[in-house]
């Protein structure tokens, strides 16, 4: 087996920013250990983003303790997204490393409400409408 290199946390990721409150986002959750926000570029409508605090490059280097607080509050906003958006299933991705799609290199998961026959929208290009997006994380807190 061909081993990788290991590529160190970078502090100055964009969601870094979000958690010490450098760039703005539209929280739907946050505990003392994970935030949620709304996605800027959703791909269907409820689609967040649940992050661990502290910090690792994705699930290649997380503390397994880390990994252990999240995934219960990604479980249970992907409860409460289902529910706000009356959707019939719930997409959970999480990507590691550029091969595998991933661009912001901060542990996330993406949490996206689905419907049947509706195609997901690129997760590229303009961002999304802050009041909407703020409409959307009020429907996701009111079902927690």
């Amino acid at each position: 087996m061909r081993e990788q290199p290991v590529t160190a946390y970078d502090d100055n990721n964009i969601f870094a920013k979000i958690l010490r409150g450098e760039i703005p986002c539209v929280k739907v959750y946050e505990d003392d250990h994970t935030l949620a926000f709304m996605d800027v570029m959703p791909q269907a409508p409820g689609h967040l983003l649940v992050i661990p605090k502290t910090g690792s490059r994705n699930i290649l280097d997380a503390d397994p303790d880390v990994l252990a607080k999240t995934i219960p509050v990604v479980q249970k906003l992907a409860v409460a997204a289902k529910e706000a958006f009356d959707a019939d299933g719930i997409y959970v991705a999480q990507f590691n490393e550029p091969a595998a799609g991933q661009t912001v290199f901060h542990l996330h998961f993406h949490i996206v409400p689905r419907k049947d026959g509706e195609p997901l929208k690129p997760h590229s290009g303009a961002m999304a409408d802050v009041e909407m997006l703020k409409a959307h994380a009020e429907k996701i807190k009111q079902a927690l």
